[in-house]
């Protein structure tokens, strides 16, 4: 019993690792800077891994999508790439977590389940999550 409730906690905070990580895939805010005025700030620069906004002083917004992915900077290609290799990993992983644990029914006998419960080990600690 304890080793069922050990394996069903260890998938629920996998899974929520997955969830949160997922989440910050629109985030808005990863990279702000302002420029500022004498009284008040005139400008604030603002992007993300798809987009780059700027925002005035009354508060209207000017966004503009990333036009071409081999023009990009180093840095956000690569966040890019590794948080979508991150998100797709740890999706698998999550199934495969799932099938090779005890308390389910599908997956095969105990010696397949286990493979396949490190190989779902194997794809969350590549994910990094």
């Amino acid at each position: 019993m304890a080793h069922m409730a050990s394996e069903i906690i260890a998938f629920v905070l996998s899974v929520s690792g997955w969830v949160l990580v997922s989440s910050t895939l629109p985030t808005d805010y990863w990279k702000v800077s302002s420029i500022d005025g004498t009284v008040i700030t005139t400008a604030t620069f603002w992007s993300n891994l798809w987009k780059t906004c700027v925002t005035d002083s009354t508060g209207v917004s000017n966004c503009k999508d990333f036009p071409s992915m081999l023009a990009l900077e180093g840095h956000i290609q690569a966040c890019r790439g590794l948080l979508i290799a991150a998100v797709s990993l740890g999706f698998f992983g999550s199934i495969f977590a799932l099938v090779g644990m005890k308390c389910t029914k599908i997956g095969g006998p105990d010696a397949m389940k286990a493979k396949i419960t490190c190989f779902s080990g194997f794809l969350y600690i590549m994910s990094g999550e």
